[in-house]
């Protein structure tokens, strides 16, 4: 029992490692704290576009990003 359960965390470890290492490095980016962030264009779950630049004048904006929730991908 203790050999099934030791061996699927082992494999389970292996892809992880795998999984991990063929992430893509992130974008290389010129911008520091405090600096104003770029305009950008996303797609939401609601289907509709929004830009960045929709939001200009408004206190606060929060982009909640949640990795392969509920996609294909």
């Amino acid at each position: 029992m203790y050999r099934k359960w030791l061996t699927s965390i082992a494999l389970l470890a292996v892809v992880s490692v795998v999984a991990l290492a063929q992430q893509p490095s992130p974008p290389k980016t010129q911008l520091k704290v405090g600096d104003k962030a770029p305009d950008f264009t996303l797609r939401a779950t609601d289907g509709k576009t929004y830009k960045l630049s929709d939001f200009k004048g408004k206190k606060n904006v929060v982009l909640a990003i949640y990795v392969l929730a509920f996609t294909g991908g």
